[in-house]
């Protein structure tokens, strides 16, 4: 007899990465659910794809992050927790992890990160506690004693990729181009739904219980370098290069109000400080593609 799937709990399912977690956990045969506001049914584009949610099966539960009562009773029904809501709300979070605590039914929760390792980011002045506040949610969680799985994807691909890493644009140059620091300096990019696919794997495997889930794809790990000389032999054209030093770069982002300076600043986190792989990723977590082989 085929072991029951656990039931999953998607917070922030109307957003992309979180459609894509939805799919990904119904795909694999969890009984799914996700959390809605009570208003979300009279935004007309909301209303459509949270009917279409329930048209896949998907069990739709009322309840806010300012309601512990709603948590609760919504924490209740399931045995996996997976948020995904906009980094800007990550504290939001809090509510939620004392009412899973309260519940005290929870197998696993997987909070919103999604992102570089916050703990291993080297930008604390320059990120407006951007790092910080996934730190913080995560020291709660330790605190408490919560089970979890932290997942770190690095960069989405639909985030500087298009554009070869360069601010401001939304495509990449076919004249000219800028490679900040020396350009050999490596980030990674992942797709949303492997990311989401990779995460639904993660929520009944022991192995990765307690843990930073990483993904590095070996393909999908570039320097500006090697991201340049794809795009130059797709166009069959060499780029004009201007190198951007580490001052350079700082100085810019300095200068420039945020949230207009965040290409910059997350830039300089992965193509300059080496943010996404400046460590090794045993002991202090796990290797996504050394357990799974999904693809």
């Amino acid at each position: 007899m085929a072991e029951e799937k656990s039931r999953i709990l998607i917070i922030g399912a109307t957003g992309k990465l979180g459609h894509y977690l939805v799919n990904a956990s119904l795909a694999s045969g969890h009984p799914t659910f996700a959390l809605v506001r009570e208003t979300s049914s009279s935004e007309p584009q909301k209303a459509q794809l949270l009917h279409s949610l329930a048209n896949a099966g998907v069990k739709l539960i009322h309840g806010s992050l300012q309601d512990l009562e709603s948590l609760v009773k919504a924490i209740k029904q399931v045995e996996i927790v997976i948020c995904a809501i906009p980094s800007k709300n990550v504290l939001d979070q809090k509510l939620l992890i004392q009412a899973i605590k309260e519940a005290g039914c929870i197998k696993r929760f997987i909070p919103s990160e999604f992102g570089a390792d916050p703990d291993k980011a080297q930008i604390p002045d320059l990120d407006y506690g951007f790092y910080a506040k996934k730190s913080e949610i995560r020291r709660v969680i330790e605190k408490e004693g919560i089970p979890y799985t932290y997942i770190s994807c690095n960069f989405f691909t639909r985030y500087l990729l298009p554009s070869l890493a360069q601010p401001g644009l939304n495509t990449p140059p076919r004249d000219r181009v800028k490679i900040f620091g020396d350009g050999n300096t490596k980030a990674v990019f992942v797709e949303e739904s492997d990311v989401a696919t990779f995460t639904i794997c993660t929520v009944d495997d022991p192995r990765t219980l307690n843990k930073v889930l990483y993904l590095r794809p070996p393909g999908n790990v570039c320097s500006m370098n090697e991201l340049v000389e794809i795009w130059e032999m797709k166009i069959a054209k060499k780029l004009e290069k201007v190198y951007i030093s580490e001052e350079q770069l700082l100085k810019s982002i300095k200068e420039t109000p945020f949230p207009s300076n965040s290409e910059m600043i997350f830039i300089y986190s992965a193509f300059i400080k080496g943010d996404h792989t400046y460590f090794d990723i045993e002991p202090s977590g796990i290797n996504v593609f050394h357990i799974f082989h999904v693809f």
